[in-house]
C-alpha cells in the first residue's frame, strides 16, 4: 500500500470514527485485497473442510468493525490489528458453534506444537487456546497482543513490531514467553498443551 493509500485510509478511519457512515464505503476498496489476503491465510490454516470462505469473512470482519460506534483506530496498523481480532473472534463463534453441535462442548486433550504458525487446531483445541488467551491478555495485555497478530493474524515478528510501534526484539521476547506461558496454563487446565 502505498503512502498516500495509507495516509487516506487513516483519514477515513477517522471519518468513520467520527459518524461519517459513508467513508466506510470509499475505506472497503483501499483495505480489501489486505483484508482478503489475511483472510486466506488464516483460513488456510483452518481445518480441512471449512466452509467459511476468505470473502464471508472479510465481508463479515469488515461489517463488525465499521458498524461499531465504539471503534475508534489510529492508524492502518490498528485497524488491521482490529481486523485480525474480528476474525479471531468469528473463527473462535464458529469453532463454539461447532463443538456444541459435534461435541456436546467436551474438552479434548491437545498437543504442544512447537511452531505456532505451522498447524491450525481443531475447534476444540481454539477453543481451549482463546479461554487461555483470556486469562493472558488480563495478565499481560501487549505479550496477548502479540499472540493474535502473530498467530491469528499471521504477521512476521517484524510487521508485529510495526503494528505494536515497538522493537522486534520486544516482540520476539513477548512471543517466546507467550507460548510458554500458554503451554503451562493449557497444561495446568487438564490438556497436553495447546495448539501453540
Amino acid at each position: 500500500m502505498s503512502s498516500s493509500s495509507s495516509r487516506r485510509v487513516t483519514e477515513l478511519l477517522d471519518a468513520i470514527g467520527s459518524g461519517d457512515r459513508p467513508a466506510a464505503d470509499e475505506l472497503l476498496p483501499l483495505v480489501y485485497e489486505e483484508m482478503r489476503k489475511l483472510a486466506r491465510w488464516r483460513l488456510a490454516r483452518d481445518t480441512p473442510g471449512q466452509t467459511l470462505q476468505p470473502t464471508a469473512l472479510v465481508h463479515e470482519a469488515y461489517l463488525r468493525l465499521v458498524e461499531d460506534p465504539e471503534m475508534r483506530w489510529e492508524n492502518r496498523a490498528h485497524f488491521f490489528a482490529a481486523a485480525a481480532e474480528a476474525m479471531r473472534r468469528i473463527l473462535i463463534e464458529r469453532a463454539r458453534r461447532y463443538a456444541r453441535r459435534k461435541h456436546g462442548g467436551g474438552q479434548m486433550r491437545v498437543t504442544l506444537h512447537e511452531d505456532l504458525v505451522s498447524t491450525e487446531p481443531r475447534p476444540e483445541e481454539l477453543l481451549d487456546l482463546d479461554r487461555a488467551l483470556e486469562r493472558l491478555e488480563s495478565r499481560d495485555p501487549a505479550m496477548a497482543n502479540v499472540v493474535k497478530l502473530r498467530y491469528f493474524a499471521g504477521l512476521s515478528v517484524e510487521d508485529t513490531a510495526k503494528a505494536m510501534e515497538v522493537s522486534p526484539r520486544t516482540v520476539t521476547r513477548s512471543w517466546t514467553s507467550a507460548r510458554a506461558w500458554l503451554y503451562r496454563e493449557m497444561t495446568r487446565a487438564g490438556t497436553d498443551g495447546s495448539p501453540v
